[in-house]
């Protein structure tokens, strides 16, 4: 056979994700904060993108006749849901119940809040300001300026006043201060005895033990047997009343007196100073009972972006544009726009039908409670809407639905199954941990205190087939403490 050169023309198919591609389906897994800097990003990029300061509607995604896109034929799954045609309403709102979807209720225009004639927007941030409470760093460098240090001395306890956390703990070891710094350990630890008396009691300790000694011995109560109480705090953590009386040497009333002042002490002192405002978290999806039973699924309108493709600058720039370079520009940018606008309108499609298909599946909680809530699992629902696995996975995650009940992350609705006794319903097993608190909870003595094997027994009477590693599990994971530590709370004195 002839070894030689030569040209051959073949055609095939095959699965080649596209930037474009990506970038959907990346869109779909974002939260709102993600999404929202995301489309920061791309206004900032894409000169033909704006936003739609009116709000009074969605942006409408390109129609069949928007540029097409370069690129081979990507992922099968992802594409058929992207481009599928989609003959539901507008995502706005689905009702969800035994009688299908129906459409209800309409567009807000927020587009005239905070645009009043006065300066009410700006005395509110004034006053927001004005109000903001004193961190504990801000706190520690005010008493700092009062403390009589040398500018050494000075310059060591802002590094370690830095390095105190939220809670009052100092989180820097003081040889890494002295390395970084060039100076002894000696003096460090000598300025940090200094900023340990500072206010709050108790600031800048390295551990618990450190923490509760300071503040101890600020009320004169630092003796022998509750340093050696301290030198055992995995004791007090297990309640083991009888070693703790051995180590430190005490009768039983002592010993409670000693505990009772552990207790009325505080092991983290700087909880009680303002720290940088935590972001609150904005549900994704509203839902709502309606007349009938119904439940109302509704977009949050304030987390979806508000964009438009600004067509009369394209038309501008694409007539002035001369060489091959800025005429390929302007085509890239309006299609990379006009697909971030398809994207962001199949993103919010793709997360009503997927919060409507776990209202349905899960309205039995919604009416009742937790112990109706119903083993649920990814290929459930993506089987009953149509789509992948993966995109429903994509779509839970990092989502937030705001029901009648209080704000839930969307995997909180996929629990596991737990077989039912006499071949019944299987049980979700969020209900089952429910059910394990609710008789824990309702232990009033050392005589009612459970152990794993009676919860075992009791919850198959209830018809939940249940091992007792299971509960086992389940209870450490709420941090429940077992029987024996939980006999010996009610047998302790308050």
């Amino acid at each position: 056979m002839a070894l030689s050169a030569r040209l051959e023309i073949r055609q095939g198919q095959g699965l080649v994700i596209t930037p474009q591609l990506q970038q959907a389906i990346k869109l779909l897994q974002m939260s709102n904060l993600e999404l929202e800097a995301f489309v920061e990003a791309e206004l900032e990029r894409n000169p033909l993108l704006q936003r739609d300061e009116d709000d009074q509607a969605p942006a409408e995604a390109p129609g069949d006749d928007s540029p097409a896109l370069d690129g081979p034929i990507a992922d099968a799954e992802a594409r058929a849901e992207l481009d599928a045609p989609h003959d539901e309403a507008s995502p706005g709102e689905h009702a969800t119940g035994d009688a299908g979807a129906a459409d209800a209720g309409g567009s807000v225009d927020w587009s005239k809040a905070g645009k009043g004639g006065g300066f009410d927007g700006d005395r509110e941030g004034l006053e927001g300001a004005l109000a903001r409470e004193v961190t504990l760093c801000e706190y520690l460098h005010e008493q700092l300026t009062a403390a009589g240090l040398t500018p050494a001395e000075s310059a060591i306890a802002h590094v370690l006043i830095d390095a105190v956390d939220e809670g009052g703990y100092l989180r820097l070891e003081t040889a890494e201060a002295a390395e970084r710094l060039g100076c002894s350990e000696a003096l460090v630890e000598k300025v940090l005895a200094t900023i340990q008396g500072f206010e709050p009691v108790g600031v800048a300790a390295r551990d618990v033990r450190e923490c509760l000694m300071i503040q101890l011995k600020d009320k004169n109560r630092y003796d022998p047997a509750i340093a050696a109480l301290l030198d055992n705090l995995p004791l007090l953590a297990r309640r083991d009343l009888a070693a703790l009386k051995k180590v430190c040497e005490v009768d039983d009333e002592d010993l409670r007196d000693m505990i009772a002042e552990i207790r009325a002490l505080t092991p983290r002192p700087g909880a009680a100073f303002g720290g940088e405002a935590a972001t609150p978290v904005e549900p994704d999806v509203f839902v709502r009972e309606g007349a009938g039973g119904l439940w109302h699924v509704e977009l949050n309108s304030d987390t979806l972006p508000r964009l438009l493709v600004d067509q009369r600058y394209h038309a501008r720039v694409s007539g002035q544009a001369r060489s091959d370079q800025e005429k390929t520009f302007v085509s890239d940018c309006l299609a990379q726009a006009n697909w971030l606008m398809k994207s962001l309108d199949q993103r919010a499609r793709t997360i009503l039908k997927v919060s409507s298909e776990i209202v349905r599946q899960q309205d039995a909680f919604l009416a009742y409670g937790v112990e109706h809530l119903r083993p649920l699992n990814l290929k459930t629902v993506a089987d009953a809407i149509g789509m992948h696995e993966s995109t429903v996975s994509r779509v839970t995650s990092n989502k937030y639905m705001a029901t009648p009940r209080g704000l839930f992350e969307m995997k909180f609705f996929f629990t596991s199954a737990i077989a039912a006794t006499e071949g019944g319903e299987a049980h979700s097993a969020e209900s089952v941990r429910h059910k394990i608190r609710q008789l824990i909870d309702a232990e009033a003595s050392e005589a009612d205190v459970h152990s794993d094997d009676r919860i075992v027994e009791i919850l198959k009477e209830a018809g939940v087939d249940i091992a007792r590693r299971t509960v086992a599990k389940y209870r450490e994971a709420m941090r429940i403490p077992s029987s024996v530590e939980r006999r010996r709370m009610l047998k302790e004195p308050a």
